[in-house]
């Protein structure tokens, strides 16, 4: 290609004078590309022929085109490459999922046009891009919500005559020529002054940033919030702060955060030794099996039993359980294993727990550590009068919700079916009404706040089993659900309930349910196989608290509440059972199933804030501990068994609500209500839809056009045991109250009329199998040509010679729009 013109396909600029307007003519008639010719605010475009010559004003020109002439070379010129330290329409989010009706579906993912990296893990700057018909400027605000998501600290936008520049470190705007864009040595330079309120960088934070992230083929990258989380971490400790708290709501990955802190840390030599502490041995076994197995040959789980102090020095990462460092009298096993000064950096798992009370004894543990470094984790920090995170660890050096995990499309959204039984307001028994073992029961009104407390009723625990159970039938058999019950003992009823009425998959697999608590070690035995993706079993698993928190369980889709819960964070931990997504295995929202009334902290302010701590907390206050053991309690007298017969207990009212990610509800409605109130939008009538339904060539269209108001008809027909009934007839008796007819119903009508007369021999033959395959599968199969290939169409002779029996494939088209017609005649 001569000089002087731009590549517009490959992007490669080339040196060259602008009137050799014919040798480029003359060169692009023997190519099969778009060049074009830059000049000014005009751009000269060729076509391949080289005849017909067009001049593109910049106004007429698309972003991509802006984008392409103009700001990429731009950039190109200061030093910034594709490739190289340049990514272009970088995906940042996922795209929200949302819920519409009974369809799950994503919204558009945030793309930054251009992202400029420092390192490959290390962005510096965005540039957003608009068509010259826009201000310079225009951008800039998108370029600065973006920049603030994936913490850069320079912002830019561009429309092809400029650059508007917003520097987040000085707070200074200004306007910059095209040809005056910062090169990369300039804007680095820039980034390193201005740091640290112009002080600069210190040798340690250049360091930290120059240690890349760990890689491998078996591991992702980071998502932009994940490498927000690290680097803030590591540039906090590069200068000097001891005591970090991160808050990354449940479901987004907090171990693998911890890990990359460790691996980039241990990497650059800036800590060498690290103790990872958690309370539940799953979960530390869990940290070392998959987040942290990179460093599997580092590390060391403490064992006090077996441990000792000489000959487990040589470890870099060790996980250990409080409750083994701290004896049960309070013995401190850890001053026997390590000196104070062993460890350098200390991570806490879940330390809204035990560690946030300064008299626990967890908090000896890392008072004894003093001099180290400790890194608080939680998806829930504590807050109250006498418990604060805040207080210990500072405030967040970041923060990721789940509300804003919901929005990015990182997390799962989810419906809350509540469950209103006929005694969840409340139950009074009879005067002298004994239980099921002769007990007098109390006079008084027992309400939710009683079930499995302070009074079994034998019905409702089979109620319960049984609305999971037809919730199952309906949507999957084989989804993973958690059952959360009032108490341990709850959880077995709740358990042999839930095996009675699923014999059929207990038959299958004796592990179909499961109880997994604390006190029960079979249970707990197969709590890895139900996190596990590749494990079907177990599916249903009755818990009390044990599930609660930290097990990953990535495939959950139901949530059963069925235990009374008023604090905000163990309903945040609950929810949060169920936020992963899985989309690679038709994951994308759950279900939350509510006997209870938990919903209502939907509504409280605390649901996803900001963390706070509370204005009237009191370091070094609470309530009194004992210091001699407390007197024995006083036996509590067996709680009443009643039996179905004394207390009948049935589902009264179900209802669909679907919060918005501030806990706001946006809607409450049946989903028959819903697909009735859209039909009725789309068509003014009955009438109307008839109309429309024959003129649709392919029935499969209004199927397709309901499933974009978020109705999936075959979803409902099998929620309403009508999976026999057409479309038609399921959409007529929804929405305009008509009386449905099966399609075998439909097909033997045909079959008693006329219609069937106009045909002889093989012809008939055909009509009569394609009814069937009507009566079978629905109007969608006789539509598709492809049924002809099947039995037992194929033994009436091949695909081109049953149409030739209807005139040829015109024919034979017509023919099954005429049979249509008669399927959906009113008889």
């Amino acid at each position: 290609m001569p000089n002087g013109t731009y590549d517009g396909v490959r992007g490669r600029r080339k040196s060259v004078l602008l009137d050799c307007v014919h040798t480029v003519c003359a060169h692009l008639s023997s190519v099969n590309s778009w060049y074009f010719l830059i000049k000014s605010n005009t751009v000269i475009k060729f076509c391949r022929l080289g005849v017909d010559l067009m001049i593109l004003d910049k106004k007429q020109m698309t972003e991509e085109d802006i984008k392409l002439n103009y700001i990429t070379p731009a950039l190109n010129e200061a030093g910034w490459e594709n490739g190289v330290n340049i990514t272009m329409e970088t995906k940042i989010t996922d795209g929200r999922i949302s819920l519409k009706g009974n369809v799950a579906y994503r919204e558009s993912a945030k793309k930054a046009d251009y992202i400029l990296y420092l390192n490959k893990y290390h962005p510096i700057a965005i540039v957003e891009a608009k068509d010259n018909r826009h201000s310079i400027s225009h951008g800039l605000q998108q370029a600065k919500e973006y920049a603030e998501m994936i913490d850069v600290p320079f912002a830019y936008s561009s429309n092809g005559d400029g650059f508007q520049e917003y520097d987040f470190l000085t707070g200074a705007e200004r306007t910059l020529p095209m040809d005056a864009f910062p090169t990369v040595d300039a804007l680095v330079a820039r980034y390193k002054e201005e740091r640290n309120d112009g002080k600069g960088l210190n040798a340690e934070e250049e360091k930290l940033i120059a240690q890349p992230f760990y890689s491998s083929q078996t591991t992702y990258p980071p998502r932009y919030y994940q490498r927000n989380a690290v680097n803030r971490t590591l540039d906090a400790i590069a200068r000097g702060q001891d005591r970090i708290l991160l808050v990354m709501a449940t479901g987004t990955g907090k171990t693998y955060t911890a890990f990359q802190i460790v691996y980039r840390l241990l990497s650059s030599g800036v800590k060498r030794k690290v103790l990872y502490l958690a309370d539940r041995n799953n979960l530390v076994d869990q940290s070392i099996q998959q987040d942290f197995a990179p460093l599997e040959k580092v590390i060391h789980k403490v064992n006090f039993a077996k441990d000792r102090r000489d000959t487990i020095t040589s470890y870099e990462v060790y996980f250990a359980l409080y409750q083994q460092l701290v004896g049960d009298n309070d013995q401190e096993h850890y001053s026997e294993l390590f000196d104070p000064d062993f460890f350098d950096l200390i991570i806490v798992d879940e330390c809204h727990r035990g560690s946030a009370k300064e008299d626990s004894r967890w908090r000896k543990v890392l008072d004894y550590f003093a001099n180290a470094t400790q890194i608080g984790m939680t998806a829930t920090p504590k807050e109250t009068s006498y418990v604060s995170n805040i207080d210990y660890f500072g405030k967040p050096i970041y923060e990721y919700s789940l509300k804003t995990g919901i929005d990015d499309g990182f997390l799962a959204p989810f419906r809350v079916l509540g469950m209103t039984l006929n005694i969840s307001d409340g139950w009074r028994p009879f005067k002298g009404q004994r239980d099921y073992y002769g007990r007098e029961i109390e006079d008084r009104i027992y309400n939710n706040t009683d079930y499995d407390y302070n009074i079994v009723l034998a019905d409702r625990i089979d109620e319960v089993a049984f609305q999971i159970t037809e919730y199952l039938k309906h949507y999957g058999r084989m989804q993973k659900t958690i059952v959360f019950c009032a108490t341990e003992d709850a959880a077995e009823r709740m358990r042999v309930a839930l095996v009675q009425m699923n014999q059929d998959m207990m038959k299958q697999h004796p592990d179909y349910v499961v109880r997994i608590t604390g006190s029960d070690d079979y249970g707990k035995s197969k709590l890895d196989y139900f996190i596990s993706v590749a494990s079907k079993y177990p599916v249903i698993a009755t818990t009390s608290e044990l599930l609660s928190t930290g097990s990953d369980c990535k495939m959950t889709k139901l949530i059963v509440l069925d235990k009374n819960i008023n604090s905000m964070t163990q309903f945040k931990q609950i929810i949060g059972r169920g936020t992963r997504v899985r989309e690679d295995q038709g994951k994308l929202s759950f279900t939350v199933m509510d006997f209870r009334g938990v919903a209502r902290l939907f509504a409280d302010p605390d649901w996803d804030g900001p963390v706070e701590q509370v204005d009237d907390f009191q370091p070094g206050k609470g309530p009194k501990v004992p210091t001699s053991p407390p007197p024995p309690p006083l036996e509590k007298p067996p709680i009443n068994y009643v039996d179905a017969s004394g207390a009948p207990v049935r589902l009264i009212q179900e209802t669909v609500s679907v919060y918005d990610v501030n806990g706001k509800l946006l809607r409450q409605e049946n989903i028959i209500d819903y697909t009735r109130r859209n039909i009725r939008g789309s068509y003014a009538d009955l009438s109307d839809f008839i109309r429309k339904w024959t003129e649709t060539e392919k029935k499969e269209a209004i199927r397709d056009e309901l499933r974009t108001h978020g109705i999936d008809l075959e979803q409902m027909k099998k929620d309403e045991h009508m999976e026999d009934v057409d479309d038609f007839d399921f959409i007529t008796h929804v929405a305009y109250d008509q009386k449905p007819l099966t399609r075998k119903e439909r097909a033997d009508n045909v079959k008693k009329r006329d219609f069937l007369h106009r045909f002889s021999g093989v012809a008939r033959e055909v009509i009569e199998a394609l009814l069937d395959k009507y009566a079978q599968d629905g109007v969608r199969e006789i539509e598709k040509t492809e049924v002809l290939k099947l039995d037992p169409f194929c033994r009436l002779g091949n695909p081109a010679r049953i149409a030739k029996l209807f005139g040829g494939k015109d024919g034979y088209k017509q023919t099954i729009r005429e049979l249509e017609n008669e399927l959906y005649r009113e008889a």
